[in-house]
């Protein structure tokens, strides 16, 4: 897999602190909105697919094809507290690449076969849009833990194209999930914090899960590091995928 030009990946970090350091001017008078930017690289572990789940369908791993990565990566978490007790929460999290491949031996994916041996370009998507409410179960000097419940929009698509023989499968729909986060204060500058969004059962599941270390640089501001894992995926007739991104980001995080 190929790696993103440092270039391009440091003109969207600028847009994005740029977007961010905007919304957060215009709130200044707001003290309770919360934002989180990550920005850093998404390592594949695991991307099995089946299209559809039958015999017409060809199981392989987009993994093995195009490697691990890194792909770029990038979040963007506001919460907004409603009051003292209850809040609010938009999460924009991307998610795609589009690589090219030569598989090995004929490939039927989505209704078209696709020969070995030949160049074919494998885009996969999987952008996560939430929306969320949740409930702080304890807020003191320390420690701050929260729990509630996720919509979220997915997103997604694959598609392989060869020469004039393309076949895409796409969804967009709905999840819910579970919210769980908490942080912890360490020091008057150090702070620990994680969070979940997940559910599992049936044909599928759904885990985003993260850990992070943040430094307080000024008042209200914060810089960090934060590990995350994103897993999940359904197993139906007309669909196999399950796939495993793990991600390492730097963490720009301000409060009014």
């Amino acid at each position: 897999m190929h790696q993103v030009p440092y270039i391009r990946r440091f003109s969207t970090s600028i847009l994005l602190a740029s977007s961010l350091y905007s919304f957060t001017a215009a709130t200044a008078a707001d003290t309770s909105v919360n934002l989180r930017l990550s920005i850093g690289n998404s390592w594949q572990t695991k991307n099995d697919i089946q299209i559809p789940n039958t015999d017409l369908g060809s199981r392989f791993s987009l993994k093995d094809e195009v490697g691990t990565g890194p792909v770029d990566a990038a979040r963007l978490e506001v919460r907004y507290m409603l009051n003292k007790k209850h809040g609010v929460r938009v999460m924009l999290a991307p998610l795609s690449y589009t690589e090219t491949v030569n598989f090995d031996e004929t490939i039927l994916f989505a209704g078209e076969s696709f020969a070995p041996n030949q160049s074919t370009d494998a885009t996969y998507k999987f952008n996560s849009w939430r929306l969320g409410y949740f409930y702080t179960l304890k807020n003191n000097d320390v420690l701050n833990v929260r729990a509630g419940a996720t919509l979220k929009i997915r997103d997604a698509e694959i598609r392989l194209e060869q020469g004039d023989t393309v076949s895409f499968d796409d969804d967009i729909g709905v999840v819910p999930l579970l919210y769980l986060a908490a942080s912890y204060r360490l020091s008057n500058r150090w702070t620990v914090n994680g969070d979940f969004d997940g559910l599992a059962g049936g044909p599928g599941r759904a885990i985003d899960v993260g850990i992070g270390l943040d430094y307080l640089i000024a008042k209200r501001w914060q810089i960090g590091a934060e590990a995350r894992v994103l897993e999940g995926g359904a197993d139906i007739e007309s669909v196999y995928n399950f796939a495993q991104f793990n991600s390492a980001s730097i963490v720009l995080s301000t409060a009014f």
